[in-house]
């Protein structure tokens, strides 16, 4: 199945805090989009991997995914290294999207600069003819997404692009809370973790009201390019 936009995430929920208002919206225009979470969150505070798992499938369907798959690699042990490179490459083949989503390059938590640099990395070598794949038995052609666009996740990083989300708002949060394992919930008795506070939620939607008032919307998502951005028409700019 070809995708338009790949979304790529260390972990589940990643892409739902980051940017689920955008892949939302390009679902509603009619695109395929897919989410593939590089890790099952296996070291995460609370929950378990086959809960994390269920919570994974009900966002997708909230969001309209046209596919999600978890790479398995080992939570906060993964490496941007030659295996995982090779991995990684052998998803973007399978997929063929046009835009890659990927984690913000530098984070409060290591994986997600880590995640980062290895599909920056794993695009460009998906377009070299001489590292060879394989999908069920068949050599993959080569192939290398368009655009690489990071999305921007717990620290503050100045966005180049902000994508409005207003209208999206709503699926954003229904997105995130299937991950009902991770966030606050006074019934819960696990222990504590950094986003399960009662404070984290309401900081996420500070941010998006931040990245928002600065387009002139109600709600943003931001994200960092890796090159600049063309365009040809002054008057598509906002």
């Amino acid at each position: 199945m070809k995708l338009d936009i790949l979304v790529l995430a260390a972990h589940p929920d990643d892409a739902e805090l980051g940017c689920s208002g955008t892949i939302a919206a390009h679902v509603a225009k009619g695109h395929k989009v897919g989410i593939v979470d590089l890790t099952q969150g296996e070291m995460g505070t609370r929950g378990t991997p086959e809960i994390r798992l269920k919570e994974s499938d009900d966002a997708a369907k909230i969001l309209g995914l046209s596919a999600r798959e978890n790479m398995g690699f080992k939570d906060i042990y993964f490496k941007d290294d030659e295996t995982h490179q090779h991995e990684l490459i052998r998803i973007i083949r399978k997929y063929q999207p046009d835009i890659v989503l990927a984690n913000a390059v530098t984070d409060r938590h290591p994986d997600h600069g880590k995640g980062s640099a290895l599909a920056t990395n794993a695009c460009f070598m998906s377009g070299l003819r001489k590292i060879e794949t394989f999908q069920d038995g068949v050599s993959q052609e080569p192939w290398r997404p368009k655009f690489v666009y990071h999305y921007i996740q717990n620290n503050y990083i100045e966005p180049d692009f902000i994508f409005d989300i207003s209208q999206y708002w709503d699926t954003k949060v229904a997105s995130i809370m299937a991950f009902k394992s991770q966030f606050y919930d006074p019934a819960n008795d696990e222990p504590a973790s950094f986003i399960s506070s009662p404070e984290f939620l309401p900081f996420i939607e500070s941010r998006a009201r931040e990245f928002g008032h600065r387009i002139m919307a109600t709600y943003g998502e931001g994200f960092t390019v890796e090159r600049f951005i063309g365009v040809d028409d002054l008057f598509d700019l906002k």
